[in-house]
């Protein structure tokens, strides 16, 4: 007999809707990836889907004893990881390259994405839903009002595509906010022209006072004194990563000299 369903968990918002499941599931490339993992499967309404496109290797990490019970139940044979997935040793776990994909509460969005970063040299791919506006966010390009830190620091490492939103209801309960899908590949910048953790530091300062021109968050933010930056005009949003890139390296250069 089958287990009960796991009951809703704060913040969590399950998918119903068997054909959208199935457009996330066939939206995984995995080209190149040694690994699929799908992060926090619930009930498994999007993993059924995933079996079916048979990958080599596929697992699942869900923290809820609940779920994870349901899984064991229903889908026989599923290599279920009873954790968080933000407490994985990614690199013992998965000595190769790795495809993400969930569909991601909305509590965890800016998390996952910052460990996703921390870990670009092995995840070549997510794929996943998350609420609209963090979608719109991470695809929007320089110049736009939404254009900001994890726009920079995505499109730095990976190509992104925008692929359909999603109506609130076809979840349960329903959100208040519809969602979108997203896919995250991997482009060929293995390293950035600059120094990458300065390179970090400089974007979030730039954006910590995005209404601001960049000669007054730069400049203080690194104690230079200099007018030369051909930035300093600019608001963070109108700069492409390429010209973070750059200024990045300028402020190196002036971090040196004074």
């Amino acid at each position: 007999m089958k287990r009960v369903r796991p009951k809703k968990r704060l913040g969590q918002h399950f998918l119903k809707d068997n054909s959208i499941a199935k457009r996330v599931a066939d939206a995984i490339c995995a080209d190149n990836c040694d690994a699929v993992l799908e992060v926090g499967p619930g009930t498994g309404v999007l993993t059924k889907y995933i079996l079916e496109r048979r990958f080599e290797n596929f697992s699942v990490v869900e923290i809820d004893r609940e779920s994870v019970s349901y899984l064991k139940d229903n889908f026989k044979g599923l290599n279920i990881i009873q954790a968080d997935f933000f407490s994985l040793d990614i690199n013992n776990l998965y000595p190769g390259t790795l495809a993400i994909v969930g569909n991601f509460p909305y509590n965890i969005s800016g998390p996952l994405l910052f460990r996703v970063l921390e870990y670009r040299d092995r995840i070549l791919e997510l794929t996943g839903m998350f609420q609209h506006e963090v979608a719109l966010r991470i695809c929007s390009p320089p110049g736009s009002r939404v254009y900001g830190i994890l726009s920079v620091l995505l499109q730095a490492y990976y190509n992104i595509e925008y692929l359909f939103s999603v109506p609130p209801h076809v979840f349960y309960p329903e959100p208040k906010v519809k969602s979108g899908v997203i896919r995250l590949r991997r482009n060929n910048a293995t390293r950035l022209d600059c120094n990458e953790e300065l390179f970090l530091r400089v974007v979030k300062s730039s954006f910590g006072h995005r209404r601001k021109m960049l000669r007054n968050s730069i400049k203080s933010a690194f104690n230079i004194s200099s007018e030369e930056c051909p930035f300093f005009r600019l608001r963070p949003e109108q700069l492409s990563v390429e010209q973070f890139v750059e200024l990045t390296r300028w402020i190196s250069d002036k971090m040196v000299s004074e």
